[in-house]
Parts: structure tokens; C-alpha cells; sequence
């Protein structure tokens, strides 16, 4: 396979424009008001784990997804999110699909400030969707490892090559401490998603069991119902209705409901 330019799907279409637009209205606000705005963002939108009261509040862990330091940072998450994004969407389904890009994310800004907190990091605003775009990389990797991809638009390798790229790169990166809170992030994104593409048959065993363990608890529950209303209706043709209680009334009273939705 050859990946060319794919139709762009829901989820991504709005993660897209969403991102979009939130750095259209930082750009914005920096040309009015200089600098000062787009502190406010980074203020109370990033990961920033100067403080125990920033590191908690958790809505941090989903805005800092959404802010980017600058256009090329932008650019190249949007790219990957659009080439790689659709097909995990099409893959997962929109609504996983957005859960797992998110949680990818959250990773990376929990991860972020553990190791600040453990003295290995400096604290330091963290920005940008990257953990959630290395999530997605290596998922679609592991999925997809010998789709053919353009490097640069020029060079064709697979998909399972550019994923190890972009891991070496940032394991390099991190190495040699340069945006290391970052490329921890990154990293964290990216070992969510190979853990989720790993566990996903089990995960959706639990989840067929669960569904599985609902409906015979359904059933079961149907027929203590029926077996009841049965015990009620023998009652009243020995005994009249004057014979049953509160509680016996109320049961039949359901049954005749249930009955007449049955028939509508």
C-alpha cells in the first residue's frame, strides 16, 4: 500500500480545526495585545508543574494539547494527525479514536510532571499535541507497518521505519536534555499507544464479557419478572385483587406498562 491523500474523517476534522483555530486566536491576540495574552494561555492552559496546585488541576492535562509554541510546531502535528489520524479513526471509530488520542496526550502531561517532581526535570511550560501524535504514529505503525509512506514527501519507506525515526529522534533529543520535557511527553504518548494496540484483544474481550455478563443479568432479571407477575396473576384468580399487597399492585402495574409499550 501506498499511502496517498487520505479523506479526512470527523474526529480529525474537528481536532483539526480545533487546534487550528486555537493558535489562529493566540497569533491574534499576540499581534493586539504582544505578549502578555499569550502568557494568559500558557498561564492556565499548560502543563505547568510549577507548583503542586498547577500539577492538580487536571483540565491542564487536555488544554495543553491544544496550544502550540509556534508554526512549524503546529504544521508538523497537523500533518500527522491528518495522514495518520484518519486511518487509526477509521480503524478505532470516532469516539475511540478521540479517547485514545486524548489519553495519549494526558500521558504525556502526566508523565511530564513525575519527573519534575522526582528533581530529574525542570518545571517548565509543556505545549502541543505531540504526545498525542506520537500515540497515534506508533498505533498506526503497529497496524499498518508496511504502508509506504512519503518521507518529506520524497524518500518511500514504511510507516513501522518512520515511527522508529520519530522515537529515535526523540529519544536523542532527550538525551542530550534538549526540550527533554517534551520528548518525555512524546515518549510517554508513545508508549500509551503501543500499549493500547498491544492490549487492545484483551481489552475488547473484557468488554464483549461485560456486555455478554449485562445481557444474561438481563435476561435473568426478565425472567424472575415474568415468574412473579405469573405468581401474582394465580393470586388474584384464587383470592381476588383485594388479596395482594402494595408491592404485588405496583409489579402488576409495571408488567401492564411494559405490555403496552410492547404493543405500540
Amino acid at each position: 500500500m501506498r499511502l496517498m491523500l487520505p479523506r479526512v474523517t470527523p474526529a480529525v476534522k474537528w481536532l483539526l480545526i480545533i487546534n487550528i483555530g486555537v493558535f489562529f486566536i493566540e497569533s491574534l491576540l499576540f499581534g493586539l495585545f504582544n505578549k502578555g495574552a499569550v502568557d494568559y494561555f500558557l498561564q492556565y492552559g499548560s502543563v505547568f508543574p510549577e507548583t503542586l496546585g498547577k500539577t492538580l488541576q487536571i483540565w491542564r492535562l487536555i488544554t495543553y494539547q491544544f496550544l502550540h509554541a509556534n508554526t512549524g510546531h503546529l504544521l508538523m502535528n497537523m500533518l500527522v494527525l491528518y495522514f495518520f489520524g484518519s486511518m487509526l479513526e477509521r480503524n478505532f471509530g470516532s469516539k475511540k479514536f478521540i479517547i485514545f488520542y486524548l489519553v495519549c496526550g494526558m500521558t504525556g502531561g502526566v508523565v511530564y510532571p513525575i519527573l519534575v517532581g522526582i528533581g530529574l526535570l525542570p518545571a517548565a511550560y509543556l505545549v502541543g499535541a505531540s504526545g498525542a501524535i506520537f500515540g497515534v504514529i506508533v498505533a498506526a505503525a503497529l497496524l499498518y507497518p508496511k504502508t509506504r509512506v512519503l518521507l518529506f514527501f520524497v524518500l518511500p519507506v514504511s510507516l513501522a521505519v518512520i515511527a522508529g525515526l520519530f522515537i529515535g529522534i526523540s529519544i536523542l533529543n532527550f538525551l542530550r536534555d534538549e526540550n527533554a520535557g517534551g520528548e518525555c511527553a512524546h515518549l510517554a504518548g508513545a508508549l500509551c499507544g503501543f500499549l493500547y494496540i498491544k492490549g487492545r484483544p484483551w481489552l475488547e474481550d473484557r468488554a464483549m464479557q461485560q456486555k455478554q455478563g449485562a445481557w444474561q443479568r438481563r435476561i435473568q432479571n426478565e425472567r424472575q419478572f415474568q415468574a412473579e407477575v405469573d405468581r401474582i396473576l394465580d393470586k388474584v384468580h384464587t383470592s381476588g385483587v383485594n388479596s395482594l399487597t402494595r408491592k404485588e399492585k405496583s409489579i402488576l402495574r409495571e408488567a401492564t406498562q411494559r405490555e403496552q409499550q410492547e404493543s405500540r
